[in-house]
């Protein structure tokens, strides 16, 4: 199994246009490819940041005939690189809509498929209002693969927030995570970077984050800012707010050394539900 693995996160700045939004992916997967990158990363929803649900429902595409996911196949057979597509709006048969990211071999075949698991249903204080349940239907299965390099856990953007997805994956072998984004940019100013390192911190594992950055239609602000955090925490890169591509280098002999130094992975226990007590003064 090989120690070390190049890799690059690509930055995009997604609109409603979806073939201008696959060209853009392509170039700097090319450009990605060209640097050196055994395998490149994309954002969620990286072939269309619509304005609103019925844009969503409206311009999804089935799995088996999207063109975003053409696309992507040709660009890693092309490429010669592992890719993952970080996510699509994926139309269903009952009318909504999976959120599904791809896992492609280099010969552009889908090795694993990961449909969102949490949906980000919230109001912000700064006014702005989701509601990804009322379009999408959230995935119910945690979902790794094995790669090259090692095993590699599958989630998307608000899963970010539940660590024991990650905590799951990583007890089942996985050595690296991925987090594909569209992190708002009031969320992501926040909490993306301690959210980031502490999921790595946890786990031991590199967790490799594209991320949308820039303005959207409907006054859609993400935050950008793709990282790449190694298992003791470090950031190894980071994309800050601009249109690139974002190149790490792992030596995936951190990920041991890391778990040896911390085993708490090992040191799980069963405990009972927390019980609450009250002063007695309470019921009076």
């Amino acid at each position: 199994m090989p120690e070390t693995l190049r890799l690059a996160c690509l930055q995009v700045n997604a609109g409603n246009d979806m073939a201008a939004n696959i060209a853009t992916a392509s170039e700097l997967a090319r450009a990605a490819a060209k640097g050196g990158a055994q395998f490149i990363l994309t954002p969620e929803n990286v072939a269309m940041m619509a304005a609103g649900g019925k844009e969503v429902r409206a311009k999804a595409q089935p799995e088996e005939t999207h063109e975003a996911l053409a696309a992507f196949r040709a660009v890693s057979r092309e490429t010669k690189t592992w890719f993952l597509v970080g996510s699509l709006a994926c139309a269903l048969p009952n009318g909504k809509v999976a959120n599904r990211s791809f896992l492609l071999d280099p010969q552009g075949h889908t090795v694993a498929r990961y449909d969102k698991i949490h949906m980000f249903d919230v109001d912000l204080p700064s006014g702005e209002s989701y509601r990804e349940s009322a379009n999408y239907d959230a995935g119910a299965e945690a979902i790794m693969a094995d790669m090259p390099w090692g095993r590699i856990g599958l989630s998307i953007c608000y899963d970010l927030r539940f660590p024991y997805l990650y905590r799951a994956m990583a007890k089942h072998g996985a050595v690296m995570l991925t987090v594909p984004s569209a992190f708002t940019r009031v969320t992501g100013e926040a909490h993306w970077h301690v959210l980031l390192r502490a999921r790595a911190i946890e786990t031991g594992c590199f967790v490799l984050a594209p991320a949308m950055t820039g303005e959207h239609p409907a006054g859609r602000k993400t935050y950008g800012h793709s990282l790449v955090v190694a298992p003791w925490g470090e950031v190894l890169a980071d994309g800050g707010a601009d249109v690139g591509v974002v190149f790490a280098d792992l030596d995936l002999g951190a990920v041991a050394t890391a778990r040896a130094s911390v085993p708490s992975l090992k040191h799980d226990r069963g405990y009972t539900p927390p019980t609450v007590f009250r002063p007695a003064s309470a019921g009076r």
